[in-house]
């Protein structure tokens, strides 16, 4: 157990050591309801999220080099493809609660 306990907190260490700090702002609203659930690592979930849109725009300029396209029409078909994403969520949530 100390072994296991010493590494947690020499991991934790590390982390804090060679980890970047950013501050970010949101509304008070959406902290109180953060504050509703203690058991989150919101550090965590962000961080998560971070490295997600990092890698959809890292996949996204390799296949923008890859592209015949200039950079402006792919960006364009990505605001339409996102468009289309968003009314299509809509419609399943829209979807969802009328079942309810």
């Amino acid at each position: 157990m100390k072994t296991q306990s010493f590494l947690t907190w020499f991991h934790i260490f590390i982390m804090w050591f060679h980890m970047a700090n950013i501050t970010l702002y949101i509304p008070d609203d959406l902290k109180r309801k953060m504050d509703e659930h203690k058991e989150m690592r919101w550090s965590m979930a962000i961080r998560t999220i971070i490295e997600q849109k990092l890698g959809e725009l890292e996949e996204f300029e390799r296949l923008v080099k890859k592209s015949r396209l200039t950079e402006k029409e792919a960006m364009t078909i990505a605001d339409k493809i996102n468009e289309a994403a968003g009314k299509h969520a809509e419609a399943l949530l829209n979807e969802a609660r009328s079942r309810r």
